[in-house]
């Protein structure tokens, strides 16, 4: 039996909005909100990312708005987390694994429908990235939080920034199903390999104006005798 790339594509797509709906209720949990507060965070979680990217192309409503299953399955992340304690390594990191697939995806998927709507390569890549993180950075900045894309060992920005921009390439190429497996398979390696060797993106450099001085003024390299 055939498997239709789409189908299995929407799948990891339901299966993101999934985790970030539990990963949302995670947070609600740790701060001990009520179930309004898991409610609210899980749908910002899962479906926050897509109805910003949707509201800026403004094509018609958000597809977490006309498509019951986007809803459905962030509220029933929202339930899971409600239920149930996370406190196992294990059940964290598979999470964390799926939540790594996700961000290929919504990466692909923002970068695909910006095309679609006319847009060049750095806004559709732009697009991708936002629908990959933007839900996770507005449940943050929700929480009074600093966003965890501006700093950790997760890379998620700089694996969404890859995942869209493979994405843009095979889909120039013509070639966007393999621009949307590459990019899932692409998120997750990076990812998980910045998390298990703590790659983090360099800090700001400490160049003062005296040290700049210093670099100006410093000497010519001599030369040899024989003039070369």
């Amino acid at each position: 039996m055939d498997i239709e790339p789409e189908a299995v594509f929407d799948v990891v797509d339901l299966l993101g909005v999934l985790t970030n709906g539990i990963l949302g209720g995670v947070v609600a949990r740790q701060l001990r909100m009520d179930l309004v507060g898991f409610v609210v965070l899980a749908i910002i979680s899962g479906l926050g990312g897509g109805m910003l990217r949707d509201t800026l192309l403004q094509h018609g409503f958000p597809v977490a708005l006309t498509n019951p299953a986007y809803l459905t399955t962030a509220l029933v992340g929202a339930l899971v987390a409600y239920l149930m304690a996370f406190g196992s390594r294990w059940t964290f990191r598979a999470l964390f694994v799926a939540d790594c697939l996700s961000v290929g995806c919504w990466a692909a998927t923002g970068t695909v429908k910006a095309f679609g709507a006319g847009l060049a390569w750095p806004p559709a890549i732009l697009l991708g990235v936002v629908t990959a993180v933007g839900g996770g950075m507005i449940r943050d900045i929700a929480v009074g939080r600093l966003p965890a894309i501006f700093g950790g060992n997760t890379l998620y920005a700089t694996s969404a920034l890859l995942a869209s921009t493979l994405m843009a390439l095979l889909v120039g190429l013509g070639h966007p199903t393999w621009g949307m497996a590459g990019a899932i398979v692409l998120s997750a390696v990076v990812s998980v390999a910045a998390r298990r060797f703590g790659w983090r993106l360099p800090g700001p450099a400490n160049l003062s104006p005296s040290a700049l001085t210093k670099l100006r003024r410093r000497p010519a390299t001599r030369q040899d005798d024989d003039g070369t």
